[in-house]
Formats: structure tokens, C-alpha cells, sequence
């Protein structure tokens, strides 16, 4: 059995009329029993809004429980639309499976610059940073001489009490900037990097 959940199967109930219906066969723990039975490894049900998810470790174990899943819905009067993804470790998202994964450090690397690239090219064309650096001071008073010293050097900095937050034009440019705040900072202050959450200005560099 593999802890991992790298492929999802979405069910959509082309019926929105039956969304709840379907909601509530997947819910039923006998259900879930039967999956486990059937496929022998882990299959994680989880239930939103308008879809279904069925989370696996592995594709053979995604399609298998897809099967499961039209047979299900179907002894229920519930028709679907099913589509199965695979995350995608360097873009951070659901591709489809058709999409190839760079196999070799070199297509890794190029797959890790392309995010990059395609993450400062929207910081600059929406002017909004889309990742940070999210510090948090023992005191309020140090939490001002990084500010300070930061919007010194051109950086986009909102300061709340003791916690800052730093825009960054990418994944790569947040983590730099987070090990050098590491270095100038307190030993008690919490430094990480993050997807932004706040809309700060992109960093022109």
C-alpha cells in the first residue's frame, strides 16, 4: 500500500440534480468498504460542492477505482462525467496524464525554470507578486528595521505589527530572500516561503 495520492479521478453528476444523491452514496461508509475490497489498497473518497474525488497511488489504482465508481453511481440512476488527473510535482497542479513527466535532472531542471519563467511573467504583467516571504519578529521594533532595510533595496514590503510580508516575483526568488531574512534575523523569528496571498506589487528584478 503506497501513503501517496498522486492520481485523482473528479466525478461530475451531469445532473445537478443529483449531486447530493451521488454526495451521499460516496458518504455511506459501505461504499468505501466495498473500494477498499475491491481494489485491496488505499482509496481516499473526499466530497465537494458539486464533485466527487477519489484519490490514489498509483494510475492502475485510479482507473480501477473509477470502474468501481460508474458502477456505483449507476446502480443509483446517477450518470457522470469521470476525468483522471496526475500531480504534477514541479508545476504544483492536476495535469493530465497525457502530459509528460521530465524524467532526467536536466528535463527537471528546464520543467523548474519554465514554472519560473511563466510565475514572473505574471507577476509582471498583473503587477502583483505571486509569491512571498511571510516573517514574524519577537518585537515590533525589529520587525520595523527589516522593513526599513528591505523598501531600502526596492523590495515591496506590507509591515502588520510584528509580521512582514515580502513580494517576490517566484518560488525560487522567495526562497533566496527567505534564507537571507534567516541570516539577518533573530534566531525566535519565523521565516517562510509561500504562494502570495496578499496582492503586493512584483519586484522589477
Amino acid at each position: 500500500m503506497t501513503d501517496s495520492n498522486d492520481w485523482r479521478v473528479t466525478i461530475t453528476p451531469a445532473d445537478p440534480a443529483h449531486v447530493e444523491q451521488a454526495q451521499g452514496t460516496f458518504s455511506r461508509q459501505e461504499v468505501a468498504e466495498d473500494v477498499h475490497r475491491l481494489l485491496g489498497r488505499g482509496i481516499a473518497v473526499s466530497v465537494g460542492d458539486s464533485q466527487i474525488f477519489l484519490y490514489a497511488g498509483t494510475e492502475i489504482a485510479a482507473r480501477e477505482a473509477e470502474r468501481v465508481a460508474r458502477d456505483v453511481l449507476t446502480q443509483h440512476g446517477v450518470h457522470a462525467e469521470y476525468t483522471l488527473h496526475r500531480w504534477h510535482p514541479i508545476e504544483e497542479e492536476w495535469e493530465d496524464p497525457a502530459v509528460a513527466m521530465p524524467q532526467t535532472e536536466a528535463e527537471r531542471e528546464a520543467e523548474h525554470q519554465r514554472l519560473e519563467d511563466a510565475e514572473t511573467a505574471e507577476s509582471l504583467a498583473t503587477g502583483v507578486a505571486q509569491w512571498e516571504v511571510r516573517v514574524e519578529f519577537p518585537s515590533r521594533r525589529e520587525a520595523d528595521a527589516l522593513a526599513d532595510k528591505l523598501r531600502s533595496e526596492g523590495r515591496a514590503v506590507i509591515r502588520r505589527w510584528r509580521f512582514l510580508v515580502i513580494g517576490t516575483n517566484n518560488e525560487d526568488d522567495a526562497q533566496e530572500l527567505a534564507e537571507v531574512i534567516r541570516q539577518e534575523a533573530p534566531p525566535d523569528a519565523t521565516v517562510r516561503a509561500e504562494h502570495s496571498g496578499a496582492r503586493l506589487p512584483f519586484i522589477p528584478f
